[in-house]
C-alpha cells in the first residue's frame, strides 16, 4: 500500500505546477528535482522489502530509507521583521487583541493550536447536527515532502461542553488525510477531498471515529493544490459544489459516464444518486467561497480578481471546449485575495443585516467585509456595509467561516506568515505548519438564538424547524431528514404542508423547504413543483424551476414545465428557465429558448440566452475580441508592446494584481502602475524589482503602502518577455517612457544573478534613488 501510494505521488506528483510547470520557475529547480529522485528511491526500497516479505525475509525500510539522498536546504526569501511581518507567533489570546469589530460586536477566540495541537492549518469549518464544530486541518500543504513522516492531515470536532464560547474538547474524527481542503457533512457520514480523491469517511460503532474510508472518486487534479476541489457547500437538496481552480485538468470516471473539465468552475456532487456534473463551465482562477441565500440562489466568490458573483448565469451547460459567460462582478469594495462566503441569517445579529453576504480577505486587508445584497432585476446588487473584521497582526489569515446553532459566527484562522503560492518556494523552511485559530463572533446585547434539536429529533419537530428564520438551522435539518425512512417524512411533510397558514408571511418560504425535502430524498413531490410554479412569489418560481432541472428523471414533463416558466414575468425566473433549457435535449432546449423572444440588450439574460443556444446547436460560443489596444509607439517598439500586453495580462502576472486597467488594489496593498514613478523611473531599477521581486514599506503617488504583500520575483520570464511586458507597463495607463530592450534586461540579469531574496525596498533605493 505504501509503495503504491509514494509511485502515485511520484507518477502523478500533486503541485506539478510547480515541479516541472509554468510556476515552475523561479523556486522549483532549487528542490523538486532532488525530491523526485529522493521519492524514487524510496519506492525502490518499499519494492525490495515486499520481495523480501514474499521470500520470508526481515526488511529494515527505515534503515534504507535513512540512506537515500539529503535533500538540500531551501532558502527562504522571506526577510521577517516588525515590517514585513513575523515568524515569531503571537498566541491566540495575543492577536485576538489586536481584532477590531464594529461598536456593538464582539469577538473571542474559540480555540487555538496552544490548547488543541491539532489545529494546524484549518481550512474548513461546518457544524454537524448536534451542533458541534468540525474542522479540516491541513499541515501537509502545499504536499507531502519526501522523508517527512507521512501525511497526517485531520477532520477534527470541537465541542463547547460548559457553554462558554471557548471550545475543551477534541474528538479526531480521522487522521492520516493529505490535502483534505474541503469537506461536506452527511446524513450518514462525510465526504471530503484528497488530492485528487473525493472520499467517504463514516463512523458505523458511534464512537466518533472513522471506520469506513471510500474513494468515491478520482480522477480530480491537483496540479496545483491550492486550486483543487475545495470550499464544499451544500444545495438545498443535499447535493454540494466543489470549487476547482484554474491550470486544473480534470477526468472523473462516474457510473453516468466520464466528466472532464479544465481551468476552472464548479462541480456538483449528488450523494443520493451517485452522480458528478459539471455544474458551472467558468474561466475562473480560484473560486473559495460558495454560499446560498434564503431562496436558494448560489453566489461565489473569484478570488484572483476579488469578484463575487452569482453563479446561476455561468450554470449553462456548455461543450468540454467552451466556457459559459462569466456573471457581473457585484462587489464595489474589492479585495484580494478572498476566501469563505456566508450570508447573514440570525437572530441574534441586528435586524438591518438580516441578508447580507460576508467574505473574508487574506493579503493586504486582513478581516471579513460585509456588503447588503439586494434584487437587481433578474440578478442582484452588492453594497458595501462594513468591515466585520478588522485584523491587526499580519499572520491573521481568515479563510472560512459560518454560522453556528446560537447564532453566532465562527471564523477560521489558517494563520501563517507566508501565504503566497507564487511567491516563494513551496519548500520554503518559514512556512508554517503548526498554527491555526477559530474566532467566535457575538452582538451581546441580543440574546443568543435558541439552538434547536436537529439529530435524534421527531420527525414533526423536524418539520417545524423548517419554519425557522435561520438558514443554517434549516440546512442542517434538511440533512437530518434524508437520513430518515423516505415514506415516513413524504407522509409526515403532506400534512405538516396542509397544516400551514396561507397567511403567513412567509408560507410559500415553507412550501419552497418541503419540496427541497423532498428532493434531497429523490422523491421530489411534484405537486408542490407544480403548484410553486404559480407561486405568488418569484423567488419561489425560480426555485421551483431550479427542481425542475434536476429532476427530469423524476418529473416526465419538466421539460414542459420549464417552456412554460421562460414566459413567466419575472426575469430571475427566465434566467432560471434558460439555464435549465440549456440542459434539455436539442429540440426541448431550443423550444424552451423560442419563447423568450429579443434579449439583445438584458444584463442578466443575453450572455446566458446566447451561450445556451450555442451549445444547443453545437456551435462554438462568440467571445467579443477585447478591445484594440492603443500605443504611440511604432515598428519593433509597437510589436514589443502588443507582446508585452499578452504577457500583462496572463492570470498569475501583472494584472492580477495591478489589475487591467493597472490602477491597482489600494485597499488590498497592490498599488497602481498608472502615473507610479517605480513604472516611468529609472529603467534598471524597474528591471531589478521585476526579475527579484519587491518587498517591505515604500510609498506610491504619495500613498504609502506597509508592503506585507511581496512582489513576486519573475525571473522565469525570459529576458525578451521581461523587456516587452516592461515597455508595455511604461507606456500604458496614460504612462509613457522609454521602452526596455531585451539587451538591458540581459545585463541587469547577469550582474545581479546572486540576488536569490526579494529585493527589499530601502536597498533599493539605496542603489537607485527615487528621481
Amino acid at each position: 500500500e505504501r509503495k503504491n501510494w509514494m509511485w502515485l505521488n511520484y507518477y502523478k506528483i500533486p503541485n506539478g505546477v510547480h515541479v516541472f510547470g509554468r510556476r515552475h520557475k523561479p523556486y522549483g529547480p532549487a528542490n523538486y528535482p532532488f525530491e523526485l529522485k529522493k521519492l524514487s528511491q524510496m519506492i525502490e526500497i518499499r519494492d525490495r522489502a515486499i520481495w523480501a516479505a514474499l521470500a520470508g525475509k526481515s526488511f529494515d525500510i527505515a534503515a534504507a530509507d535513512a540512506k537515500t539522498d539529503k535533500l538540500p536546504e531551501v532558502k527562504t526569501n522571506y526577510k521577517p521583521g516588525k515590517k514585513n511581518g513575523s515568524i515569531e507567533y503571537r498566541s491566540g489570546a495575543e492577536v485576538l487583541k489586536t481584532l477590531k469589530v464594529p461598536k456593538g460586536y464582539k469577538i473571542e477566540l474559540f480555540a487555538d493550536e496552544s490548547r488543541f495541537p491539532d489545529l494546524s492549518n484549518p481550512c474548513q469549518i461546518s457544524f454537524d447536527n448536534e451542533g458541534r464544530l468540525w474542522v479540516a486541518t491541513m499541515p501537509s500543504y502545499p504536499h507531502y515532502r519526501p522523508g517527512d513522516p507521512l501525511p497526517d492531515d485531520k477532520l477534527i470536532i470541537l465541542e463547547d461542553t460548559d457553554k462558554d464560547g471557548v471550545a475543551d474538547k477534541q474528538t479526531t474524527f480521522a487522521d492520516g488525510l493529505h490535502l483534505a481542503m474541503g469537506f461536506e457533512i452527511a446524513h450518514d457520514g462525510v465526504y471530503v477531498s484528497q488530492g485528487y480523491q473525493l472520499i467517504f469517511l463514516a463512523d458505523t460503532d458511534g464512537d466518533d471515529q472513522a471506520d469506513v474510508r471510500e474513494v468515491v472518486m478520482a480522477g480530480f487534479d491537483d496540479h496545483d493544490t491550492h486550486h483543487a476541489i475545495s470550499a464544499f457547500c451544500a444545495d438545498p437538496s443535499g447535493a454540494f459544489l466543489m470549487g476547482e481552480g484554474t491550470f486544473l485538468h480534470s477526468h472523473v470516471e462516474t457510473a453516468y459516464g466520464p466528466k472532464r473539465s479544465y481551468n476552472g468552475g464548479f462541480w456538483r456532487y449528488n450523494p443520493a444518486r451517485r452522480k458528478l456534473e459539471r455544474l458551472a463551465r467558468l474561466s475562473i482562477p480560484n473560486p473559495w467561497g460558495i454560499a446560498y441565500d434564503d431562496w436558494g440562489q448560489d453566489f461565489f466568490l473569484d478570488t484572483s480578481d476579488t469578484n463575487m458573483r452569482w453563479m446561476l448565469p455561468g450554470q449553462v451547460k456548455v461543450g468540454f471546449g467552451s466556457f459559459a459567460p462569466v456573471p457581473p462582478n457585484l462587489l464595489q469594495v474589492k479585495v484580494r485575495p478572498t476566501s469563505g462566503l456566508e450570508f447573514v441569517s440570525s437572530r441574534h445579529f441586528p435586524d438591518e443585516v438580516q441578508g447580507d453576504i460576508l467574505l473574508n480577505n487574506t493579503i493586504g486587508f486582513l478581516g471579513t467585509k460585509q456588503h447588503a445584497i439586494s434584487d437587481d432585476g433578474a440578478g442582484f446588487k452588492a453594497t458595501f456595509r462594513q468591515d466585520l473584521i478588522q485584523g491587526g497582526d499580519s499572520n491573521f489569515r481568515p479563510v472560512d467561516l459560518e454560522f453556528a446553532p446560537d447564532g453566532s459566527l465562527y471564523v477560521v484562522d489558517w494563520h501563517n506568515a507566508l501565504i503566497g503560492h507564487m511567491q516563494h518556494n513551496a519548500r520554503d523552511p518559514n512556512r508554517d505548519h503548526a498554527h491555526g485559530r477559530i474566532y467566535r463572533v457575538t452582538y451581546p446585547s441580543r440574546p443568543l438564538v435558541p439552538e434547536p434539536k436537529i439529530a435524534g429529533a421527531s420527525i414533526p419537530q423536524l418539520l417545524e424547524n423548517l419554519k425557522l428564520p435561520e438558514y443554517r438551522a434549516r440546512y442542517r435539518t434538511k440533512r437530518e431528514l434524508r437520513g430518515r425512512d423516505p415514506e415516513k417524512v413524504i407522509a409526515a411533510l403532506k400534512d405538516w404542508a396542509r397544516s400551514l397558514d396561507p397567511n403567513d408571511p412567509r408560507y410559500e418560504h415553507h412550501l419552497v423547504e418541503a419540496m427541497w425535502v423532498t428532493w434531497g430524498l429523490d422523491r421530489i413531490e411534484e405537486n408542490l413543483v407544480r403548484n410553486l410554479l404559480q407561486a405568488k412569489d418569484f423567488r419561489a418560481r425560480a426555485a421551483a424551476v431550479r427542481a425542475l432541472r434536476h429532476n427530469g428523471h423524476r418529473i416526465a414533463d419538466h421539460a414542459k414545465l420549464i417552456e412554460q416558466a421562460a414566459s413567466d414575468p419575472h426575469d430571475r425566473v427566465k434566467v432560471e428557465a434558460v439555464v435549465a433549457a440549456s440542459w434539455l435535449k436539442k429540440a426541448e432546449g431550443l423550444s424552451v429558448l423560442s419563447k423568450l423572444g429579443n434579449l439583445k440588450k438584458d444584463r442578466w439574460l443575453k450572455g446566458p440566452y446566447q451561450a445556451a443556444e450555442a451549445a444547443l446547436k453545437n456551435k462554438i460560443i462568440d467571445t467579443p475580441p477585447p478591445p484594440p489596444i492603443k500605443t504611440h509607439l511604432q515598428g519593433e517598439d509597437r510589436k514589443s508592446f502588443m507582446r508585452g500586453a499578452d504577457v500583462y495580462h496572463k492570470e498569475g502576472h501583472c494584472g492580477t494584481c495591478h489589475q487591467d486597467d493597472g490602477k491597482g488594489l489600494p485597499a488590498a496593498q497592490f498599488p497602481p502602475l498608472a502615473g507610479s514613478e517605480w513604472v516611468i523611473g529609472s529603467e534598471e531599477r524597474l528591471i531589478k524589482l521585476t526579475l527579484h521581486g519587491l518587498m517591505g514599506p515604500l510609498e506610491v503617488k504619495g500613498q504609502k503602502y506597509p508592503g506585507q504583500v511581496p512582489m513576486p520575483a519573475f525571473k522565469m520570464l525570459s529576458d525578451q518577455e521581461l523587456a516587452d511586458v516592461l515597455t508595455f507597463v511604461r507606456n500604458s495607463f496614460g504612462n509613457k517612457a522609454s521602452v526596455v530592450k531585451a539587451d538591458a534586461v540581459k545585463k541587469v540579469r547577469a550582474a545581479t544573478k546572486d540576488q536569490a531574496m526579494f529585493y527589499q525596498v530601502e536597498d533599493l533605493l539605496k542603489e537607485h534613488p527615487m528621481e
